[in-house]
């Protein structure tokens, strides 16, 4: 199969033909008695001829020989037919490029100019020369496309699961704030219709501000304040609620609505259970980049029924983190009617 001609490619061998003539200019003025005119013409034709049979050998030749077949042999007969085609090539091949240039007076012969044996040698040293130097610069080029594809790849991957996660939040965050709609609704409270208001605001937010990968975070705990007071109204005033900020800069820049999961939580999982007296105590700080995010709430469980198990919201959470970040920390502690969740990250780690 023939392949697609890139003119990356040809830019790349015309690349590596300039540093070539260029080291060959400086070996034939340091050796002969040559102008530095005539130096760089002698090895500009060289230069064509070589960009062309190396990039044909590279490009077309070496692909085709090592494509996949039935019959192993079968390629192995191609190659051993198609090298023997370009040993020709890079040597009386060359040769016969030099005399075209000679005659056109546009190459100017060096050394003992009736020496047919020496200068087929000289020419298929330059040829080898060339082969190696091409392959092995070429194979390094591959090998930085081939990780700079690689990173690429990874970096969409990430993007692609990321989007999901929100995706997947989101629903999750409606689900549960419709959820407390409707047992206001089936109360006949006359708060469901400023519960119906407070969402409203919050989606507003959610379909327009959240479409970047950054807003001010304090935009962020704009959408929690309105959060918390659509979650008040379900109760009455045992429910108490603290919201402590030392927030050095109110843009400084994070993900869109990645603090909401530890809030919500502290209400679905925490207050939601609670028999006695419900609360939820936050503590937001950002100061020198560095985020320290508390959320306590009340709880009905106890420290000795086992590990912590975490909900949907604060898996997700962690899988953003990982995705966003490469310092940070989000630890959950269950004490006697206390549930903790800390959440610490260096904002100047974001990947």
């Amino acid at each position: 199969m023939i392949k697609r001609f890139k003119t990356s490619w040809l830019l790349f061998y015309l690349l590596l033909a300039g540093i070539y003539v260029l080291l060959f200019v400086w070996h034939e003025t340091a050796s002969f008695k040559v102008s530095l005119g005539q130096a760089v013409l002698n090895n500009v034709w060289r230069g064509i001829y070589m960009v062309v049979v190396n990039f044909v050998f590279f490009e077309f030749v070496v692909p085709f020989v090592l494509r996949k077949k039935r019959f192993f042999i079968y390629n192995i007969l191609w190659g051993i037919l198609l090298l023997f085609a370009f040993m020709l090539a890079w040597s009386f091949g060359l040769y016969s490029w030099r005399a075209v240039g000679v005659a056109l007076n546009i190459y100017l012969p060096l050394g003992d100019a009736n020496a047919k044996n020496s200068i087929l040698s000289s020419q298929m040293a330059f040829s080898m020369g060339a082969l190696f130097f091409f392959g092995i610069c070429r194979h390094i080029y591959k090998y930085v496309q081939l990780q700079r594809a690689t990173q690429a790849l990874l970096i969409e991957k990430q993007a692609a699961e990321l989007n999901y996660l929100r995706a997947q939040t989101n629903p999750h965050f409606l689900f549960n704030t419709l959820n407390n709609i409707y047992s206001l609704a089936r109360d006949k409270s006359d708060l469901a219709a400023e519960s119906i208001l407070r969402l409203s605001k919050i989606l507003r937010f959610m379909l327009y501000e959240t479409n970047g990968e950054y807003l001010g975070i304090g935009q962020e705990i704009k959408i929690i304040d309105d959060y918390i007071e659509l979650e008040k109204l379900r109760y009455d005033e045992t429910l108490q609620v603290r919201f402590h900020q030392d927030i050095e800069e109110m843009k400084q820049a994070i993900p869109p609505l990645l603090l909401m999961p530890l809030v919500e939580n502290a209400f679905k999982h925490g207050v939601s259970e609670t028999r006695g007296r419900p609360f939820v105590d936050i503590s937001l700080a950002v100061n020198n980049r560095q985020l320290v995010f508390v959320v306590k709430n009340s709880s009905e469980t106890t420290p000795g029924e086992g590990k912590v198990k975490e909900n949907i919201g604060l898996s997700n959470l962690r899988r953003q983190l990982e995705l966003l970040y490469k310092d940070w920390n989000l630890s959950v502690e269950q004490a006697a009617a206390v549930f903790t969740a800390t959440l610490k990250i260096n904002l100047a780690s974001h990947v």
